[in-house]
């Protein structure tokens, strides 16, 4: 993150606002290695964070007063100081301003949601958030399974507890940011993408158990091993807070009850035949209990392979998540499913969607020879199938949330 992208957010606020921020902070987007929709079932997830962040420059108020603004950026981060709010305005144009003491879950079905409910969540855990005026822009790509509005939650967090002193740590903040995404905006997602945004590190992977919130980070540096991760955004949008998420969940829970047990992560991977006889023929909670089981043990088995160096065959694992989410959780498309076929069949070592599903991005493990061949490949598979052109970009593991001023 450049000092210069911080400046020009600071400078934004300036002119916004009349007088300058007290800080500005940064909390990254994040790829999920491997560990898809284990995380609200108690399981293992293993995210990283990228260089693609949230920036909010930020100060307090005392008037009971939320004031808030956006800047739709670009990839460059050069051009933040060029970019306007969605309404086109800049100077006081454009800032949806707020009372805190007012806020209140699914009140507000816009970007807005998401800093007003972590501003909802600090306060309803008994923190004295007074108000606040906030500044934000984010080259994390919405609606592309790489976790924007977390970062958005979880910058809006770090800044706030920064500011009013409030000592809590990087969990806890992430705890905070899932119960406004869950309560506040009527999302039902994990604890993963908040946790990833803010407590990554750089040039690690972090293994997760979600249960406890115990972490380990994992070096992960495929650079030095003539390796490359590509993160391919199918152009493709999502939305969590839409039904087939929400189905998927309530189907996992109904398993979880149907075995007797807390939730999926309790069913023990050498058991899980015992437990799909147990379930009849209710195909569609089988098909669930059978890719979250077996997803919880490809995380083992990636931190087992990482841990002992042999980082290559990590790929086959990625490609067994991508064929259990296709075909047991069936939240994978037709853009999805080209990019895994067409880079497995040019030679990368793996291949899977991540994130939520029903579009948003896959990855692609590759040797760094094969980059250049396996991204014009996808391309020219994504060209004559007649899906909107595909962003290639590399994964690089990056830090987590932070105070850039």
């Amino acid at each position: 993150m450049s000092e210069a992208v911080a400046q020009a957010v600071a400078e934004r606020f300036t002119r916004l606002y009349g007088a300058g921020p007290e800080g500005v902070w940064a909390a990254p987007g994040r790829v999920n290695l491997i560990g898809e929709h284990t995380d609200y079932n108690d399981g293992f997830v293993m995210p990283f964070a990228l260089p693609h962040t949230a920036v909010a420059a930020v100060s307090r108020r005392t008037d009971g007063l939320l004031r808030l603004h956006s800047a739709n950026i670009g990839d460059d981060v050069d051009d933040v100081d060029d970019a306007d709010g969605a309404d086109g305005a800049d100077g006081a144009g454009g800032v949806t301003e707020l009372r805190v003491a007012d806020l209140a879950p699914e009140t507000d079905r816009g970007w807005t949601a998401y800093p007003a409910g972590v501003v909802w969540a600090l306060r309803e855990a008994g923190h004295e958030v007074t108000g606040a005026d906030i500044h934000l822009a984010s080259t994390v790509p919405a609606g592309a399974g790489l976790s924007s509005s977390a970062a958005l939650e979880v910058v809006v967090a770090l800044a706030l507890n920064d500011l009013y002193g409030l000592g809590l740590r990087g969990w806890q903040l992430a705890r905070l940011c899932q119960r406004a995404e869950n309560v506040y905006v009527g999302a039902p997602v994990g604890i993963m993408d908040q946790t990833a945004a803010a407590c990554c590190e750089a040039g690690h992977a972090l293994f997760l158990d979600t249960r406890d919130l115990s972490q380990r980070q994992i070096p992960f540096d495929l650079a030095a091993e003539g390796m490359r991760l590509l993160v391919v955004d199918t152009q493709v949008k999502h939305a969590h807070s839409e039904g087939e998420y929400g189905k998927r969940r309530a189907g996992c829970e109904k398993g979880a009850a149907l075995l007797g047990v807390d939730a999926l992560r309790d069913v023990p991977y050498d058991g899980l035949e015992a437990a799909l006889e147990r379930l009849g023929d209710d195909e569609e909670v089988r098909r669930l209990v059978r890719h979250v089981v077996t997803e919880d043990e490809r995380v083992e088995r990636v931190v087992s392979l990482l841990e002992s160096g042999r980082t290559r065959e990590i790929g086959p694992v990625l490609t067994e998540g991508h064929v259990s989410l296709r075909d047991d959780f069936r939240i994978s498309c037709p853009e999805l499913d080209l990019v895994v076929d067409t880079a497995l069949a040019e030679g990368a070592l793996g291949a899977r969607m991540t994130g939520g599903g029903f579009g948003g991005s896959a990855i692609v493990l590759a040797r760094a020879a094969d980059v250049e061949t396996l991204t014009k490949a996808v391309q020219e598979a994504f060209a004559r199938a007649g899906f909107t052109a595909p962003r290639v970009f590399e994964a690089v593991p990056s830090a987590g949330a932070r105070r850039l001023v």
